[in-house]
């Protein structure tokens, strides 16, 4: 059981990381660092809205408008982390 939790921590490290690779992602397509017209940046721009668009769609519909600020990722990143406390504390029960 122990493997169980050692998969779920690194799934939730994943997808941790993904957020913040889609956050500086859009921080350097916003201020023109990258080009979103260059084939590698484009991949990888979209692949991560593909994969993060469904977390991330109910959540937005919930939240009021903020005009431009989109406060949709760090709520993700409560819920992961909050999410990796849980199972920590909870270690207990994998043993």
């Amino acid at each position: 059981m122990t493997s169980l939790h050692n998969i779920l921590t690194m799934i939730l490290n994943i997808a941790v990381f993904f957020v913040f690779a889609h956050v500086i992602m859009s921080w350097l397509i916003n201020f023109q660092v990258l080009n979103i017209r260059q084939p590698l940046v484009a991949q990888l721009w979209y692949g991560l809205n593909r994969l993060l668009e469904p977390v991330y769609a109910p959540i937005r519909r919930r939240m009021p408008a903020m005009g431009g600020l989109d406060l949709t990722p760090l709520i993700v990143l409560i819920v992961l982390y909050s999410l990796q406390v849980i199972l920590e504390n909870n270690r207990g029960a994998f043993a």
